[in-house]
């Protein structure tokens, strides 16, 4: 099997469709990866707008593999595969690694809260050891807002001196610059790729030596993120910057997930994509109405919608 690639680039924590039963809809999911591989899109399945910790370690298994079966390239792939058992991450990671995955993204175990580095440091260790496979390559989530457990500078810089290369680098969900500009000057030169988590950071991260960003909304603007990607040292720049954070502006005034959901529902005319799974819920038809102004107010486009549906 073929070492993993270095990643970077537009990566989406790709949306997982379901069913009104509220099982995944694998077939969907293979159309939505494909959408997104076309437009040069990395695939983070599993993550925070996968709604991934609502999906079982069976549940991701068997859809990593039918990705990989549809001959989707396992080497754009960055699952989501932190857990709070560590029995669970080991399980997803390793699966991951031995389907060729490029990288895994993962949380730290976020059930506890007020965990010291320490207890940090031995989780993510303890599957590294038993994962114990020189393919691996971790990027760290760093989501506080939502876990409630920050990884710190301090935490990242022990496991880097320990684990070299298989602590490939960071998303840095924090919505913090400062924080991500830290990353960027402590460990980048040591081969430790940062992701912005929002593509409202992505040309501030590209300049500052960061390799992209991983982007909930690249599921639904693919095409004007990965051009702001493969051209941030053009003139125009900070025009594209302003496009994508007003489109990202227009989707944060509803409930992320379910509004991503409703915009692919609306331009694909397949109702069905809008089903999230509980405690998740839809838009409401006011919310998915006043959605639709906003993003015809920004000239929102979903490129190629057919193939979504």
């Amino acid at each position: 099997m073929n070492q993993p690639t270095r990643l970077q680039g537009v990566f989406a924590p790709v949306l997982t469709p379901f069913n009104a039963d509220h099982s995944p809809a694998p077939d969907r999911l293979v159309r939505h990866c494909r959408w997104l591989v076309d437009q040069r899109v990395g695939l983070a399945v599993f993550g925070t707008n996968s709604e991934g910790n609502s999906l079982g370690v069976s549940e991701k298994r068997r859809l990593l593999d039918t990705l990989i079966e549809s001959g989707l390239p396992a080497e754009r792939m960055m699952p989501g595969t932190g857990a709070c058992a560590p029995t669970d991450t080991i399980e997803l990671t390793r699966h991951a690694v031995r389907s060729g995955c490029g990288g895994v993204l993962m949380l730290p175990p976020f059930y506890y809260k007020g965990v010291t580095d320490e207890g940090l440091y031995r989780a993510f260790a303890g599957v590294i050891d038993a994962v114990a496979d020189k393919r691996l390559r971790i990027y760290l989530y760093h989501i506080p807002q939502v876990s409630n457990v920050p990884i710190s500078l301090d935490l990242i810089d022990r496991l880097l001196g320990r684990y070299p290369g298989t602590i490939a680098g960071v998303k840095d969900s924090s919505g913090d610059w400062n924080n991500t500009a830290a990353m960027l000057e402590r460990f980048a030169s040591r081969g430790f790729d940062v992701f912005a988590g929002s593509e409202t950071f992505l040309l501030a991260n590209l300049r500052g030596g960061g390799m992209g960003c991983i982007s909930a909304t690249a599921n639904v603007n693919p095409g004007p993120i990965v051009r702001l990607y493969e051209e941030w040292r053009h003139r125009d720049a900070e025009a594209q910057q302003a496009a994508l954070d007003a489109t990202r502006a227009a989707f944060a005034k509803f409930p992320m997930i379910a509004a991503m959901k409703a915009a692919i529902a609306w331009k694909t005319g397949n109702a069905a994509w809008r089903t999230v799974r509980p405690p998740l819920v839809e838009l409401s038809a006011e919310q998915r109405a006043a959605l639709e102004a906003e993003l015809t107010a920004v000239k929102f486009e979903l490129a190629n919608a057919g193939a979504l549906a």
